[in-house]
């Protein structure tokens, strides 16, 4: 990946991101593990999930500009993150690259970039 272009420029901007929101939640919702976390209607996390990856990924500040700054950890401290779903939410991601067939290089890079605040949102221990 040239060092001049940021990841959110790479991956083909705001209509990718969106393509991947929307790939995505089908996948979590889906999952024993993450569907119970999530509410019913799915839209407004879509719709945060887009601003904050659209952000995080090096794109404009959206998620700042409507909601502050993300502050990630602390807005996931009222759910049960275990090692093991922070797996699984890696894993839908990885899915929905998939889905939206993103280059295997490209997926790398994604999925490396979102393994580390994955697993830096974890509090709570695995179940034995």
């Amino acid at each position: 990946m040239n060092n001049h272009i940021t990841l959110y420029e790479a991956i083909g901007g705001g209509a990718t991101v969106r393509r991947m929101v929307e790939a995505f939640y089908p996948h979590v919702q889906a999952h024993p593990l993450l569907g119970p976390l999530f509410p019913a209607d799915i839209t407004p996390v879509m719709e945060k999930q887009y601003l904050f990856l659209s952000q995080f990924f090096g794109g404009p500040s959206l998620y700042s500009d409507q909601y502050g700054h993300p502050m990630m950890r602390g807005r996931h401290l009222p759910f049960p993150i275990t090692v093991e779903r922070a797996e699984a939410w890696l894993s839908c991601m990885d899915q929905a690259l998939q889905d939206i067939g993103m280059s295997e290089e490209l997926r790398e890079i994604v999925l490396h970039r979102l393994s580390g605040p994955a697993h830096h949102f974890v509090n709570t221990p695995d179940e034995e």
